[in-house]
């Protein structure tokens, strides 16, 4: 099938590549002439793990093209999909849908013969009777079916999700715009992907629902989690025996620093308004939205805590920024809310990002930024780990430690055990358990005397790695290290 894409996106880019390994004739259409002329160099503007080599192939097999010419791409296909942005407005919160009337008007100019117009963008419900009556508007004459067909795609794991997803979803009354979505997505289908043919108010409320839901998902083991630190319990166990239960499951039941990212925190406020709008009180949602607020805010106080009450004059490691791994994306990440928190502290902030750092600097301010997760941790009093980036996920402990001038480490992610990290002297403050050990004070250099490194180790003796002269004690960045028992 012809296939035109209207946003060179994240989910116009993923979305038309995949088509395109599907075996249909596919057009990318953006305004961006940078954006075109990069992919058609070649070189994708996002980081999703297996897209750059997905996009060479196709292009050279000639089943994907790029361009920012509209109008004959529009002319020539059977389904054009719009894939806008559809952030959320400063001002109240809802869903920003210019982007996607503006593609509506330049689709009504251009369309030729029958055409299936796809919504792939995350729209509140209606937004596809809007886009039909704008497009009746300018081309009264048009053949054209307008569907609803949610994306449900993960960043860092959206190739997969595309070509083995969990469920299709097309929305439509119309039995011929059913019938092309159908040869669109047979592919998939003949492979054993379900697809949901329903009606199009329903397929738009689908996305919003199943994002609502797993935020809901996501802040309630955290809020799990503060109650297991204050009883004592161990929250990776308490998410380990909730999800065995077949009914609950146990994805997203990891808890951390609150969700982010280009969805959730959208999906969520423009679900909000919606219900509004018609009269309706969704209170689960409203209590997500402001207890993962919170949350957000609650990790700089967990990292102050961890140095003592006070991170004034320190130097906190932060390892990893983006809001989930192998993605570059920074759209409410709660590294932010971190790092300004910590900065109003009074810190000095060392950043490290395997992939996020060139979008990082536009969102951050005196922020000192490291090539190497071992740089970036070298003087720091503390290391914070709040993107479970694989690489992150396995330092040399040792090393890492050594580069160190203080003993803190907070794992907000739980990615390594408690007993690891405590054998490499590290003082530990994770997610959702009581620290085991003593809380270490860091003070200003003419504060307490400081005292024998081996004291760090909380009465473990030295481990094998360290040599005499680190044994004997260590002021680096003008701090020491005092322990508060």
């Amino acid at each position: 099938m012809r296939v035109a894409v209207i946003g060179a996106g994240y989910v116009g880019l993923v979305s038309g590549a995949c088509f395109a390994e599907m075996g249909h004739e596919v057009v990318c259409l953006d305004k961006d002439p940078a954006r075109v002329a990069s992919l058609l160099g070649g070189r994708v503007p996002i980081y999703e793990p297996g897209l750059d080599e997905m996009v060479r192939a196709n292009v050279q097999v000639g089943r994907l093209s790029f361009s920012t010419d509209l109008a004959p791409a529009v002319r020539d296909a059977e389904v054009v999909l719009i894939a806008v942005g559809t952030p959320a407005r400063h001002s109240d919160g809802r869903a920003d849908l210019s982007y996607v009337y503006g593609a509506a008007r330049e689709i009504a100019e251009a369309v030729a013969g029958y055409t299936v117009i796809v919504t792939k963008s995350t729209v509140p419900v209606g937004t596809g009777d809007a886009i039909e009556r704008i497009i009746r508007r300018h081309r009264p004459e048009a053949r054209v079916a307008v569907v609803s067909n949610p994306e449900f795609l993960r960043e860092g794991a959206a190739i997969g999700d595309f070509m083995e997803p969990d469920r299709v979803v097309v929305g439509t009354e119309d039995s011929r715009a059913r019938a092309v979505m159908a040869e669109l997505y047979r592919p998939l289908a003949e492979r054993g992907a379900p697809v949901l043919m329903t009606g199009r108010r329903t397929s738009e409320l689908i996305k919003y629902t199943a994002n609502a839901f797993l935020a809901m998902k996501i802040t309630f083991i955290n809020e799990i989690a503060d109650l297991c630190e204050s009883v004592h319990a161990d929250i990776a166990d308490v998410a380990d025996g909730v999800g065995l239960d077949s009914r609950i499951g146990a994805r997203f039941l990891q808890a951390g620093p609150g969700y982010g990212g280009s969805c959730f925190p959208k999906d969520t406020l423009a679900l909000l308004r919606t219900a509004q709008d018609y009269g309706v009180s969704l209170r689960l949602v409203e209590d997500t939205v402001s207890v993962n607020d919170a949350r957000k805010r609650a990790m700089a106080r967990k990292v102050i805590e961890a140095l003592g009450g006070s991170v004034e004059g320190l130097t906190v490691a932060v390892l990893g920024l983006t809001f989930k791994p192998d993605t570059d994306d920074m759209r409410e990440a709660p590294s932010l809310s971190l790092i300004d928190a910590l900065q109003r502290g009074g810190a000095r902030i060392h950043a490290h990002d395997p992939a996020g750092m060139e979008q990082a600097r536009q969102h951050l301010e005196d922020v000192a930024f490291f090539a190497d997760p071992y740089r970036c941790a070298a003087g720091a009093d503390a290391v914070v780990l709040m993107t479970e980036w694989q690489a992150l996920c396995s330092l040399d402990l040792a090393l890492l430690r050594e580069a160190m001038a203080g003993v803190v480490f907070v794992d907000l992610r739980n990615a390594y055990p408690e007993e690891q990290l405590l054998r490499h002297g590290f003082f530990v403050s994770g997610i959702g358990s009581a620290p085991k050990r003593p809380r270490p004070q860091v003070v200003a250099a003419d504060g307490p005397a400081m005292i024998d490194r081996s004291a760090t180790h909380f009465g473990m003796p030295p481990s094998d790695d360290e040599d005499d002269a680190s044994a004997t004690g260590r002021q680096a960045n003008g701090h020491s290290l005092a322990l508060t028992v």
